[in-house]
Protein backbone atom coordinates (compact mmCIF):
# COMPACT_ATOMS: atom_id res chain seq x y z
CA UNK A 1 0.00 0.00 0.00
CA UNK A 2 1.37 3.00 -0.88
CA UNK A 3 3.22 5.45 1.76
CA UNK A 4 0.42 7.68 3.75
CA UNK A 5 1.30 11.42 4.90
CA UNK A 6 2.88 11.19 7.94
CA UNK A 7 0.78 11.93 10.54
CA UNK A 8 -2.05 12.58 9.20
CA UNK A 9 -5.47 9.67 8.81
CA UNK A 10 -7.26 9.76 5.52
CA UNK A 11 -10.44 11.82 6.95
CA UNK A 12 -7.69 14.77 7.69
CA UNK A 13 -5.59 14.59 4.62
CA UNK A 14 -7.75 16.28 2.05
CA UNK A 15 -8.20 18.44 4.67
CA UNK A 16 -4.35 19.93 4.77
CA UNK A 17 -4.03 19.58 1.07
CA UNK A 18 -6.36 21.83 1.05
CA UNK A 19 -4.80 23.92 3.67
CA UNK A 20 -1.49 23.66 2.55
CA UNK A 21 -2.60 24.39 -1.04
CA UNK A 22 -4.17 28.38 0.26
CA UNK A 23 -7.62 27.12 0.68
CA UNK A 24 -8.19 25.73 -3.08
CA UNK A 25 -6.25 22.54 -4.48
CA UNK A 26 -6.12 21.42 -7.97
CA UNK A 27 -7.09 18.22 -8.99
CA UNK A 28 -6.27 16.92 -12.56
CA UNK A 29 -7.76 17.23 -16.03
CA UNK A 30 -9.06 14.58 -18.59
CA UNK A 31 -7.27 11.26 -18.23
CA UNK A 32 -9.18 9.81 -21.50
CA UNK A 33 -8.37 13.38 -23.33
CA UNK A 34 -4.74 12.86 -22.69
CA UNK A 35 -4.78 9.10 -24.05
CA UNK A 36 -5.63 10.04 -26.49
CA UNK A 37 -3.50 12.82 -27.49
CA UNK A 38 -0.80 9.71 -27.05
CA UNK A 39 -2.72 8.26 -29.41
CA UNK A 40 -4.62 5.23 -27.48
CA UNK A 41 -7.44 4.06 -29.25
CA UNK A 42 -10.04 4.08 -26.54
CA UNK A 43 -13.44 3.93 -28.36
CA UNK A 44 -14.35 0.92 -26.74
CA UNK A 45 -17.08 0.89 -23.55
CA UNK A 46 -14.11 0.34 -21.83
CA UNK A 47 -13.16 3.86 -22.24
CA UNK A 48 -10.15 4.79 -20.33
CA UNK A 49 -9.80 1.44 -18.43
CA UNK A 50 -9.12 -0.02 -21.84
CA UNK A 51 -5.69 0.86 -21.03
CA UNK A 52 -5.46 -0.77 -18.34
CA UNK A 53 -5.41 -3.81 -20.13
CA UNK A 54 -3.51 -2.52 -23.35
CA UNK A 55 -0.92 0.04 -22.09
CA UNK A 56 -0.74 0.70 -18.35
CA UNK A 57 2.63 1.81 -18.81
CA UNK A 58 0.60 5.21 -20.39
CA UNK A 59 -1.64 5.73 -17.96
CA UNK A 60 1.22 6.31 -15.46
CA UNK A 61 2.65 8.50 -17.87
CA UNK A 62 -0.15 10.61 -18.53
CA UNK A 63 -0.63 11.02 -14.52
CA UNK A 64 2.92 12.29 -13.76
CA UNK A 65 2.03 14.56 -16.92
CA UNK A 66 -0.40 16.27 -14.54
CA UNK A 67 1.80 16.06 -11.72
CA UNK A 68 4.03 18.15 -13.40
CA UNK A 69 1.15 20.16 -14.62
CA UNK A 70 0.49 21.41 -10.76
CA UNK A 71 -2.36 18.32 -10.19
CA UNK A 72 -2.56 17.70 -6.26
CA UNK A 73 -5.47 14.63 -6.36
CA UNK A 74 -4.90 12.31 -9.48
CA UNK A 75 -7.95 10.36 -10.36
CA UNK A 76 -7.20 6.65 -11.40
CA UNK A 77 -8.29 5.42 -14.43
CA UNK A 78 -11.06 3.43 -12.88
CA UNK A 79 -13.69 5.38 -14.32
CA UNK A 80 -15.63 3.11 -16.52
CA UNK A 81 -13.98 0.09 -15.43
CA UNK A 82 -16.54 -2.39 -13.94
CA UNK A 83 -16.72 -6.07 -13.45
CA UNK A 84 -19.39 -6.59 -15.53
CA UNK A 85 -17.57 -4.38 -18.35
CA UNK A 86 -14.35 -6.64 -17.95
CA UNK A 87 -16.03 -10.05 -17.69
CA UNK A 88 -17.99 -8.80 -20.83
CA UNK A 89 -14.46 -8.96 -22.56
CA UNK A 90 -13.83 -12.66 -21.87
CA UNK A 91 -12.06 -11.77 -18.38
CA UNK A 92 -12.81 -13.44 -15.06
CA UNK A 93 -13.88 -12.04 -11.92
CA UNK A 94 -10.14 -12.26 -10.28
CA UNK A 95 -8.62 -10.53 -13.79
CA UNK A 96 -11.36 -7.75 -13.49
CA UNK A 97 -10.92 -6.76 -9.94
CA UNK A 98 -6.73 -6.57 -10.42
CA UNK A 99 -7.14 -4.67 -12.84
CA UNK A 100 -9.09 -1.94 -10.29
CA UNK A 101 -6.81 -2.57 -8.14
CA UNK A 102 -3.87 -1.63 -10.81
CA UNK A 103 -5.97 1.86 -11.06
CA UNK A 104 -5.10 3.01 -7.88
CA UNK A 105 -1.54 1.08 -8.07
CA UNK A 106 -0.54 3.35 -10.80
CA UNK A 107 -1.75 6.00 -9.67
CA UNK A 108 0.05 6.24 -6.48
CA UNK A 109 3.45 4.88 -8.54
CA UNK A 110 3.15 8.25 -9.93
CA UNK A 111 2.41 9.94 -7.21
CA UNK A 112 5.54 8.76 -5.25
CA UNK A 113 8.24 8.83 -7.94
CA UNK A 114 7.04 12.44 -8.70
CA UNK A 115 6.85 13.50 -5.01
CA UNK A 116 10.55 11.69 -4.67
CA UNK A 117 11.97 13.61 -7.07
CA UNK A 118 10.77 16.60 -6.09
CA UNK A 119 11.63 16.01 -2.81
CA UNK A 120 15.62 15.21 -4.36
CA UNK A 121 15.62 18.49 -5.81
CA UNK A 122 18.28 20.69 -4.11
CA UNK A 123 15.42 23.65 -3.81
CA UNK A 124 12.25 21.99 -3.10
CA UNK A 125 9.41 23.76 -5.43
CA UNK A 126 7.18 25.57 -3.41
CA UNK A 127 4.50 25.06 -6.60
CA UNK A 128 4.44 20.99 -5.71
CA UNK A 129 2.17 19.58 -2.68
CA UNK A 130 2.69 15.71 -2.29
CA UNK A 131 -0.46 14.84 -4.07
CA UNK A 132 -4.14 12.71 -2.99
CA UNK A 133 -5.25 9.50 -5.10
CA UNK A 134 -8.28 9.33 -5.33
CA UNK A 135 -10.05 6.31 -6.55
CA UNK A 136 -12.83 6.85 -9.48
CA UNK A 137 -16.07 5.62 -9.40
CA UNK A 138 -17.96 6.41 -12.68
CA UNK A 139 -21.79 6.58 -12.50
CA UNK A 140 -24.39 3.56 -13.67
CA UNK A 141 -24.86 5.84 -16.93
CA UNK A 142 -20.87 5.39 -18.00
CA UNK A 143 -20.94 1.51 -17.81
CA UNK A 144 -23.91 1.75 -20.21
CA UNK A 145 -21.88 4.03 -22.33
CA UNK A 146 -25.13 5.51 -24.34
CA UNK A 147 -24.74 8.60 -22.71
CA UNK A 148 -26.96 8.21 -20.17
CA UNK A 149 -24.46 9.96 -17.17
CA UNK A 150 -25.90 13.13 -19.15
CA UNK A 151 -29.68 12.75 -18.80
CA UNK A 152 -29.80 10.31 -15.66
CA UNK A 153 -32.49 8.27 -17.50
CA UNK A 154 -32.02 4.97 -16.43
CA UNK A 155 -35.35 3.24 -17.13
CA UNK A 156 -37.97 2.43 -13.98
CA UNK A 157 -36.39 -1.03 -13.47
CA UNK A 158 -33.60 0.54 -12.43
CA UNK A 159 -34.04 0.63 -8.33
CA UNK A 160 -32.16 1.88 -5.42
CA UNK A 161 -30.74 -1.59 -4.48
CA UNK A 162 -29.79 -2.11 -8.35
CA UNK A 163 -27.64 0.80 -8.50
CA UNK A 164 -26.17 -0.24 -4.95
CA UNK A 165 -25.47 -4.03 -6.62
CA UNK A 166 -24.46 -2.51 -9.40
CA UNK A 167 -21.40 -0.78 -7.46
CA UNK A 168 -20.80 -2.82 -4.28
CA UNK A 169 -18.13 -4.97 -5.54
CA UNK A 170 -16.39 -2.19 -7.52
CA UNK A 171 -16.28 -0.21 -4.63
CA UNK A 172 -15.02 -3.15 -1.84
CA UNK A 173 -12.07 -4.02 -4.76
CA UNK A 174 -10.82 -0.17 -5.06
CA UNK A 175 -11.10 0.51 -1.19
CA UNK A 176 -9.26 -2.89 -0.34
CA UNK A 177 -6.15 -1.31 -2.92
CA UNK A 178 -5.77 1.54 -0.65
CA UNK A 179 -6.62 5.21 -2.34
CA UNK A 180 -6.46 8.13 -0.57
CA UNK A 181 -9.99 9.14 -1.44
CA UNK A 182 -12.98 7.92 -3.51
CA UNK A 183 -14.53 10.25 -6.24
CA UNK A 184 -18.26 9.38 -7.43
CA UNK A 185 -18.45 11.11 -10.64
CA UNK A 186 -20.66 12.10 -13.10
CA UNK A 187 -23.87 11.21 -11.03
CA UNK A 188 -26.58 11.78 -13.22
CA UNK A 189 -29.39 12.01 -10.37
CA UNK A 190 -30.92 11.78 -6.61
CA UNK A 191 -31.61 8.42 -6.77
CA UNK A 192 -27.68 7.01 -7.79
CA UNK A 193 -26.55 9.32 -5.32
CA UNK A 194 -28.88 7.80 -2.53
CA UNK A 195 -27.54 4.56 -3.36
CA UNK A 196 -24.28 5.52 -3.47
CA UNK A 197 -24.59 7.15 0.39
CA UNK A 198 -26.31 4.15 1.78
CA UNK A 199 -23.88 1.85 0.30
CA UNK A 200 -21.09 3.76 1.91
CA UNK A 201 -22.99 3.38 5.09
CA UNK A 202 -23.99 -0.19 4.55
CA UNK A 203 -20.11 -1.07 3.66
CA UNK A 204 -18.94 0.99 6.57
CA UNK A 205 -15.91 2.22 4.13
CA UNK A 206 -13.48 3.97 6.17
CA UNK A 207 -12.16 6.20 3.24
CA UNK A 208 -13.48 9.69 2.38
CA UNK A 209 -15.40 10.47 -0.69
CA UNK A 210 -16.74 13.21 -2.66
CA UNK A 211 -19.26 12.99 -5.16
CA UNK A 212 -19.69 14.69 -8.12
CA UNK A 213 -23.05 15.67 -10.21
CA UNK A 214 -23.49 16.16 -13.86
CA UNK A 215 -25.12 19.42 -14.63
CA UNK A 216 -27.54 20.73 -17.65
CA UNK A 217 -27.36 24.02 -16.36
CA UNK A 218 -26.28 26.32 -13.53
CA UNK A 219 -30.02 24.82 -11.41
CA UNK A 220 -29.95 21.33 -12.32
CA UNK A 221 -28.53 17.96 -12.04
CA UNK A 222 -28.66 16.00 -15.57
CA UNK A 223 -32.08 14.47 -14.91
CA UNK A 224 -33.92 17.79 -14.15
CA UNK A 225 -33.66 17.48 -10.74
CA UNK A 226 -32.36 20.30 -8.79
CA UNK A 227 -28.86 20.73 -7.44
CA UNK A 228 -30.60 21.66 -4.33
CA UNK A 229 -32.31 18.70 -4.15
CA UNK A 230 -29.80 16.35 -4.64
CA UNK A 231 -27.62 17.76 -1.93
CA UNK A 232 -29.85 17.01 0.81
CA UNK A 233 -28.70 13.41 1.17
CA UNK A 234 -24.84 13.90 1.13
CA UNK A 235 -25.23 16.82 3.42
CA UNK A 236 -26.41 14.17 6.22
CA UNK A 237 -23.38 11.54 5.40
CA UNK A 238 -20.08 12.05 7.36
CA UNK A 239 -18.88 9.39 4.70
CA UNK A 240 -19.15 11.79 1.78
CA UNK A 241 -16.41 14.78 2.83
CA UNK A 242 -17.02 16.91 -0.48
CA UNK A 243 -19.82 17.22 -3.08
CA UNK A 244 -19.74 19.06 -6.81
CA UNK A 245 -20.13 18.81 -10.16
CA UNK A 246 -17.56 17.37 -13.18
CA UNK A 247 -17.99 17.04 -16.74
CA UNK A 248 -20.59 19.96 -17.42
CA UNK A 249 -19.66 22.86 -19.32
CA UNK A 250 -17.63 25.48 -17.43
CA UNK A 251 -20.52 28.14 -17.39
CA UNK A 252 -22.45 26.44 -15.23
CA UNK A 253 -20.06 25.94 -12.13
CA UNK A 254 -19.62 29.53 -10.55
CA UNK A 255 -23.81 29.36 -9.97
CA UNK A 256 -23.53 25.68 -8.79
CA UNK A 257 -20.19 26.51 -6.29
CA UNK A 258 -22.98 29.20 -4.70
CA UNK A 259 -25.55 26.73 -4.77
CA UNK A 260 -23.52 24.38 -2.74
CA UNK A 261 -21.96 26.59 -0.42
CA UNK A 262 -25.19 28.05 0.78
CA UNK A 263 -26.34 24.18 1.65
CA UNK A 264 -23.17 22.49 2.87
CA UNK A 265 -20.01 23.74 4.20
CA UNK A 266 -18.10 20.44 3.04
CA UNK A 267 -15.78 20.52 0.21
CA UNK A 268 -16.96 21.76 -2.70
CA UNK A 269 -15.14 20.08 -5.90
CA UNK A 270 -15.65 21.12 -9.28
CA UNK A 271 -13.86 19.97 -12.51
CA UNK A 272 -15.83 21.04 -15.55
CA UNK A 273 -15.11 19.88 -19.44
CA UNK A 274 -13.55 22.28 -22.12
CA UNK A 275 -17.18 22.64 -22.57
CA UNK A 276 -18.11 20.97 -25.39
CA UNK A 277 -20.99 18.52 -25.55
CA UNK A 278 -20.86 14.16 -25.51
CA UNK A 279 -22.84 12.61 -28.02
CA UNK A 280 -23.32 9.24 -26.44
CA UNK A 281 -25.49 7.84 -29.21
CA UNK A 282 -22.88 9.11 -32.30
CA UNK A 283 -19.93 8.35 -29.80
CA UNK A 284 -19.01 11.82 -30.70
CA UNK A 285 -17.95 15.69 -29.62
CA UNK A 286 -20.70 17.86 -30.56
CA UNK A 287 -19.30 21.42 -31.64
CA UNK A 288 -19.73 23.73 -28.84
CA UNK A 289 -18.52 26.62 -27.28
CA UNK A 290 -14.90 25.31 -25.89
CA UNK A 291 -13.04 26.90 -23.09
CA UNK A 292 -9.73 27.94 -23.56
CA UNK A 293 -6.65 27.78 -20.88
CA UNK A 294 -6.54 31.51 -20.59
CA UNK A 295 -10.68 31.60 -20.00
CA UNK A 296 -9.91 28.60 -17.29
CA UNK A 297 -7.25 30.51 -15.85
CA UNK A 298 -9.76 33.56 -15.42
CA UNK A 299 -13.09 31.63 -14.36
CA UNK A 300 -11.15 29.68 -11.60
CA UNK A 301 -10.46 32.68 -9.90
CA UNK A 302 -14.03 33.30 -9.49
CA UNK A 303 -15.01 29.72 -8.66
CA UNK A 304 -12.66 29.61 -5.67
CA UNK A 305 -14.00 33.09 -4.59
CA UNK A 306 -17.40 31.82 -4.90
CA UNK A 307 -16.55 28.72 -2.02
CA UNK A 308 -14.48 25.66 -4.17
CA UNK A 309 -11.95 24.07 -2.23
CA UNK A 310 -10.99 21.54 -5.37
CA UNK A 311 -10.96 22.59 -8.78
CA UNK A 312 -9.84 21.07 -11.91
CA UNK A 313 -10.68 19.68 -15.50
CA UNK A 314 -12.73 16.28 -16.90
CA UNK A 315 -13.08 15.70 -20.43
CA UNK A 316 -11.44 17.69 -22.86
CA UNK A 317 -9.23 19.43 -20.64
CA UNK A 318 -4.94 18.24 -21.07
CA UNK A 319 -2.37 19.30 -18.66
CA UNK A 320 -1.88 22.91 -20.61
CA UNK A 321 -5.50 23.30 -19.11
CA UNK A 322 -4.19 22.16 -15.49
CA UNK A 323 -0.80 23.93 -15.70
CA UNK A 324 -3.47 27.38 -16.15
CA UNK A 325 -5.58 26.30 -13.14
CA UNK A 326 -2.73 26.07 -11.17
CA UNK A 327 -0.64 29.13 -11.83
CA UNK A 328 -4.41 31.29 -11.36
CA UNK A 329 -4.79 29.66 -7.97
CA UNK A 330 -1.26 30.07 -6.69
CA UNK A 331 -0.94 33.88 -8.27
CA UNK A 332 -3.66 34.51 -6.43
CA UNK A 333 -1.75 33.39 -2.89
Amino acid sequence: MAERIVGLGRWGALEELIKRAGGCAVVDGGLATQLENHGANINDPLWSALCLITNPDLIKQVHLEYLGAGAEVLVTSSYQATLPGFTSRGLSIEQGESLLQKSVKLACEARDSFWENVQNCETLDKRYNRALVAASIGSYGAYLADGSEYSGNYGSDVTLDKLKDFHRRRLQVLVEAGPDLLAFETIPNKLEAQACVELLEEEDVQVPSWLCFSAIDGIHVSSGETFRDCLDALEKSEKVVGIGINCSPPNFIEDLIRIARKETEKTIVVYPNSGEIWDGKAKQWLPAKCFCEEQFGILVKRWREAGANLIGGCCRTTPTTIQAISKALKDTL
